[in-house]
């Protein structure tokens, strides 16, 4: 998919008056007009190598960790092999799986600072079959300054996913919420990236930096880089603001943009807590309907 650049930034613009915004009103959803009928994906007769993709947004609480979990699920359902790399110091991706990753010995982090550790070693499965977890915990925040003194410390990521690459159809990677070395790490290991973002305003100011980012990395490190998709989320079709968020998005981006929007629901939350993906603690839920569709389009790219 490519990003229609042109207009971005005048598309992404605050509104300038209400009378604008009045207007969204009394058009339809335009999340609802874009929707097509899916095709179910193709039976996979062998696995990998995999097609590496980077969950990335530099704004917290946007539903990167959720999308994570319930895409790697999604797609497994799809007979995928799927591998989720936790590149987060804080471990949310671990906890949302019910993986208990401050007491494991060896995490992410072993294998990107140790020479004889790997992504194989540290891996452990989870409840849903065909889907493994690399875990994280708090001792990857010390892996951004000690990666500083290696040498081709942006390809680290890249290297420890030799060991594990031809296991798996997907591996997807959920970034932490800032532009630094682990991100960096994880674009330029990755062939894809998925932003999700949330449809209200604050969230839109910094997808043009995150873009650019995008574009140095690809330009710098990983020619082979690409925006798979910009995926809606906390998507609430009763607010005029959510409408009009949503509507300026497609307006710069095209078809960039993933026709599944992820709706607000409170089945997320308690999944958290569960600790399993929404299409087994919700299987017939609109939230896990939402990300099998998804599935189906990341599958088709």
């Amino acid at each position: 998919m490519a990003i229609r650049g042109d207009g971005a930034g005048q598309a992404l613009a605050l509104p300038a008056s209400g009378g604008e915004m009045g207007a969204a009103a009394s058009r339809p959803d335009p999340a609802r007009a874009r929707q097509r009928k899916l095709p179910e994906p193709p039976p996979l007769t062998e696995h990998g190598p995999a097609r590496v993709i980077a969950m990335c947004n530099q704004k917290g609480g946007v539903g990167k960790t959720t999308s994570t979990i319930n895409l790697g699920a999604a797609l497994v359902e799809y007979g995928r092999r799927v591998l989720l790399v936790d590149l987060d110091p804080q471990g949310a991706l671990s906890v949302g799986l019910g993986v208990p990753a401050q007491q494991l010995e060896r995490t992410v982090y072993n294998a990107l600072m140790e020479r004889h550790t790997t992504l194989a070693d540290v891996r452990v499965a989870t409840d849903v079959p065909g889907l493994d977890l690399v875990p994280s915990n708090i001792d990857l925040s010390a892996a951004e300054v000690q990666l500083v003194s290696e040498v081709a410390r942006e390809q680290t990521l890249l290297r420890a996913l030799d060991s594990v690459r031809d296991e798996y159809d997907y591996v997807l990677i959920d970034c932490q919420p800032s532009l630094g070395l682990l991100t960096v790490n994880a674009l330029t290991a990755a062939h894809g990236v998925v932003i999700p973002l949330e449809c209200e305003f604050f969230s839109l100011r910094g997808v043009a930096l995150l873009v650019d980012t995008i574009d140095k990395v690809k330009e710098r490190l990983n020619p082979e880089l690409e925006i798979s998709g910009i995926l809606a989320t906390m998507y609430d079709t009763r607010t005029v603001h959510c409408r009009e968020v949503f509507s300026r998005v497609v307006e710069a981006f095209g078809d960039t943009v993933f026709q599944t929007v992820i709706q607000r629901t409170v089945r997320f939350p308690e999944t958290t807590v569960a600790g399993q993906p929404i299409t087994t603690w919700a299987p017939t839920s609109s939230g896990a309907a939402a990300y099998r569709d998804l599935a189906k389009e990341v599958i088709a790219l």
